[in-house]
């Protein structure tokens, strides 16, 4: 009777805002493994193996006292140079991977292209696992898996992101994504507690467990994702915002003539645009063509990627770092061990979901989302010190100070992902061109993704 009396349509919104959160989480969980093994890899072998019975192995038992229980290649005093080699391999593909999915998003259907790469990330992310199960330790093999996985990782956030545009318009955008971004940080949280749940017994579990989850979630992509409204006869929702001021531009030759849409064509925005007294003004839509994807120098001029995109790079770079670095963070400065430390560093994404979903609900009561992420990362800084200073004083440190840096690292880097690469894809000056968006969020988180 309750379904009755919802429209088919806000049946299907509700359908596709759970269905891609759980999606782009299995993204995140499948990342999370690293940052967790690397405690293992390589750790102090005097201390005991497993601080819930307290077995404890002599070292000296051993051939070598020192690092007897380390997993080569990363046994040896360049481990560090080795775990960075490994997160170099991987975001750098990424960060390449981005721009090229973006391009490619665009171009086919987003539940082929989604569930493909959620499929080939389930795979790599196991592979890495293997390495443990096949006694590889060879770190060419493991480069390469993670050049693999960072180019597969990134179909995800413009496929996502892009279908979350394509059903939701403007209104409340920022709650709404706000509360749906929090993926990213439940993501972590269950990437964390799954591969801590083996990483003192056998670490290869931990990424061979997020890689059948993501690769199970792709195949259901495949079957049930509906990236456009139309797919199922819906009227897109309202994408435009306050119409500007002499936005319609009259041909000089042709008053009567057709008017296009900004970028119908692989035109640039600038040869399009035309300079009133008012500012620039782009030329009206028409329904009666179809619409053809953005091009890259094109998505470039839609005002504000580029300055969001840089203050992305660098909110990303303090995001990712505790993705990749906090629970062995935590495990060098503390006495915890590598399972415990993974528990507690997923206080700072849960100070994460609530940052994103503040700076959203900020952003949309005032209208001004710039404003809302230089306010988040003014307060970053101070923050991150004191977490620094005083965050291994003890468990209520810990946690009260991760959570405070969770809470605003994360809200300008989930407001830009999220909120502003929607309202930037489906800007005003592209007259309703619904061809952008995930051109728009990969040349954005791309960008940021390099700073990472």
């Amino acid at each position: 009777m309750l379904l009755r009396l919802i429209s088919f349509f806000f049946r299907y919104k509700i359908f596709i805002i759970i269905f891609t959160f759980f999606c782009y989480t299995s993204y995140h969980l499948s990342r999370k493994p690293i940052s967790v093994v690397k405690s293992v890899l390589h750790r102090n072998c005097s201390k005991p193996l497993d601080d819930s019975d307290h077995t404890y192995i002599n070292p000296a038992d051993h051939d070598n006292k020192t690092n007897w229980c380390d997993w080569a290649p990363f046994q040896n005093d360049d481990y560090k140079s080795l775990f960075g080699e490994l997160d170099t391999a991987y975001l750098f593909s990424y960060a390449v991977g981005m721009f090229i999915s973006g391009h490619i998003a665009e171009r086919m259907n987003l539940r082929y292209f989604l569930s493909t790469g959620m499929v080939l990330s389930g795979i790599f992310t196991a592979a890495f696992g293997f390495g443990y199960f096949f006694n590889i330790h060879s770190i060419v093999f493991y480069i390469f898996v993670q050049i693999l996985g960072g180019l597969v990782q990134s179909t995800g956030w413009p496929s996502v992101v892009t279908c979350m545009g394509n059903w939701y318009g403007k209104g409340k955008r920022g709650f709404i994504m706000g509360v749906w971004n929090s993926h990213t940080s439940v993501g972590n949280i269950l990437g964390s507690l799954i591969a801590g749940a083996f990483v003192n017994h056998a670490w290869g579990w931990s990424f061979v467990v997020p890689g059948i989850i993501i690769g199970a979630l792709g195949i259901f992509a495949f079957f049930f994702l509906v990236p456009e409204p139309a797919d199922v006869n819906c009227e897109l929702p309202d994408q435009n915002g306050p119409k500007l001021n002499h936005e319609v531009i009259v041909n000089e030759d042709n008053k009567d003539s057709d008017k296009e849409p900004l970028l119908r064509s692989e035109q640039s925005l600038g040869s399009l645009a035309h300079t009133t007294e008012y500012g620039t003004s782009y030329p009206s839509p028409t329904t009666s063509k179809k619409e053809k994807p953005i091009s890259f120098f094109g998505a470039l001029q839609i005002p504000g990627v580029i300055e969001f995109s840089l203050c992305l790079f660098f909110a990303k770079l303090v995001s990712y770092t505790f993705l990749f670095w906090l629970p062995k963070y935590i495990s060098a400065k503390t006495s915890y061990d590598a399972e415990k430390s993974a528990d507690i560093s997923t206080v700072f994404d849960v100070g994460g979901i609530f940052g994103g979903i503040a700076a959203g609900l900020l952003s949309d009561y005032t209208g001004m989302r710039a404003t809302t992420c230089v306010l988040a990362l003014f307060f970053t800084g101070p923050i991150l010190y004191v977490y620094n200073l005083y965050g291994n004083i003890d468990l209520a440190h810990s946690i009260g100070l991760a959570f405070l840096s969770g809470f605003f690292v994360n809200a300008p880097y989930a407001l830009i992902t999220t909120a502003v690469s929607a309202d930037l894809g489906t800007h005003e000056v592209l007259q309703g061109n619904a061809k952008a968006l995930s051109t728009v969020t990969a040349i954005i988180d791309g960008t940021g993704s390099i700073g990472q």
